[in-house]
């Protein structure tokens, strides 16, 4: 008698608990799906994702360089979509000109020459024909800005990235001459007198100059 007793007070004290529990997960489900935090996943595109991955450090550099801010950031959605954790592209083609210099089959590739790789491992011509970073620069170009490859692709790689920009096609952007730097960026060379661009996509061009209008207005 007193077990049955007890019993019954003890589903009685419960069912307030029970109705707290539930309040209280149900609390916090609402506030995970409906409050914003302000943070953004290291994978995640998209405007807003590259204003808040680059947009700081972009207002920065585009001064020091004198370069366009919106430029900038356009040519980083166009290559890494804006995410902060951009992946390597390899790029077969490049790496196998890589090889052939070293056996001596190919003179050059933009300037490089055998001396430049002559040591290189292949693990380190893998690097060097993949592209990195925000800009999803060449690891190559590493010898052309007298720098290590981790340099592309680690904290620097956003510096390191705008100095090569500036150093190579820079006039053009300053000019105001947007859709040749996009299709120098792309294929290394302005856009074609005939004017049919020779980018890997057709529409890159195209959603370059979008990409400027979207920030002009919003960053």
């Amino acid at each position: 008698m007193d077990y049955n007793r007890r019993k019954k007070k003890s589903k009685t004290n419960g069912t307030p608990k029970f109705i707290l529990w539930v309040a209280v997960v149900l609390s916090a489900f609402l506030i995970i799906k409906y409050c914003n935090f302000s943070k953004i996943s290291p994978s995640e595109s998209g405007y807003n994702a590259a204003i808040k991955n680059y947009g700081r450090e972009i207002k920065i550099l585009s001064g020091q360089f004198d370069l366009s801010k919106d430029f900038l950031m356009a040519l980083i959605m166009l290559e890494s979509s804006g995410r902060a954790d951009v992946p390597p592209r390899f790029e077969p083609v490049v790496y196998q000109k890589l090889k052939d210099i070293q056996e001596h089959k190919l003179a050059s590739i933009e300037n490089i020459i055998y001396s430049d790789i002559a040591d290189a491992s292949d693990d380190a011509l893998k690097n060097l024909a993949s592209s990195w970073g925000p800009f999803q620069l060449m690891g190559y170009k590493c010898l052309h800005l007298e720098v290590k490859i981790k340099d592309l692709r680690g904290s620097n790689s956003l510096y390191w990235g705008v100095y090569w920009i500036d150093k190579t096609y820079g006039d053009y952007i300053r000019k105001g001459r947007y859709a040749d730097a996009f299709h120098i960026h792309n294929t290394g060379h302005p856009i074609p007198k005939n004017g049919k661009y020779k980018t890997y996509d057709p529409n890159y061009i195209q959603k370059g100059l979008e990409y400027m209008e979207y920030f002009k207005e919003n960053f």
